[in-house]
């Protein structure tokens, strides 16, 4: 179970917000944190204690500067997702991304997009690729969510689907809607079935909060997921040592 840092930026600063609030108008964003430092300060951060395979999202317009300030200061150490398509992810690889990550552009219109999905493929290579998953229970069944996370696509995560996408990609990224930005708590049984259908190496995302609930996590995935924390670090104005989350990873793995 390795720790996988964000940087997520919005108008061009390293925020961290309530995902469900985030909207084209950007009127009812709830900001959890306004850091005072730029991208290219965490990167170097992440960087100086080796840890690999962390994500920067470009959440809306306004934000490529940032996000290249990042991938610079820690070549090969970041992936990078927002916006992201087949005609702009060589780019970004060539601007010092690990990997891209790709969301809305594979999941349009309510339905997985085949052809753009062999499109961003071919374009970069499966084991350049990251597909984020995010996560939303309707009649007790996952399904992914898109367009700011409000409406539902048809694509149920279930243990058949996730087996078949993971033959395009080099990764998931998981982001548990309904507690991502909310310091809740981990959501316990996504992370429970995730751990059992997962068989590449995927990273979850939302609620973390405290030593407990990694040491939860810990236990469940049995090594087969990783962890990002977010707003519950001290680094990003929670109350949750980010030196003792890197420590607890690092012993964890």
């Amino acid at each position: 179970m390795k720790f996988r840092p964000c940087i997520d930026l919005h108008q061009g600063k390293v925020k961290q917000i309530v995902g469900e609030t985030l909207s084209a108008a950007n009127h009812d964003v709830v900001e959890n944190f306004v850091s005072e430092y730029d991208s290219a300060h965490y990167a170097s951060m992440f960087q100086q204690d080796q840890l690999r395979g962390g994500h920067v999202i470009m959440l809306g317009g306004g934000n490529e500067e940032a996000a290249k300030q990042a991938l610079g200061t820690y070549p090969g150490g970041l992936q990078i997702g927002g916006g992201i398509t087949a005609d702009n992810a060589v780019s970004y690889l060539e601007q010092g991304a690990s990997h891209v990550i790709v969301t809305s552009y594979i999941f349009r219109d309510g339905e997985l997009d085949m052809h753009n999905l062999r499109r961003i493929v071919e374009a970069v290579g499966k084991e350049k690729l990251v597909i984020d998953l995010s996560c939303k229970a309707k009649d007790g069944v996952w399904y992914v969510v898109t367009n700011q996370w409000k409406t539902f696509s048809s694509f149920e995560v279930n243990q058949a689907n996730i087996r078949e996408l993971a033959s395009y990609c080099d990764e998931f990224l998981v982001h548990a809607v309904d507690v991502e930005g909310k310091r809740t708590g981990i959501h316990e049984s996504l992370v429970r079935h995730l751990a059992d259908w997962v068989t590449i190496p995927t990273t979850y995302a939302g609620g973390a909060r405290s030593m407990e609930d990694l040491e939860l996590f810990r236990s469940i995935v049995h090594g087969n997921m990783d962890i990002t924390v977010g707003s519950a670090l001290d680094i990003f104005g929670g109350s949750l040592s980010y030196k003792d989350v890197v420590a607890y990873c690092g012993q964890a793995e």
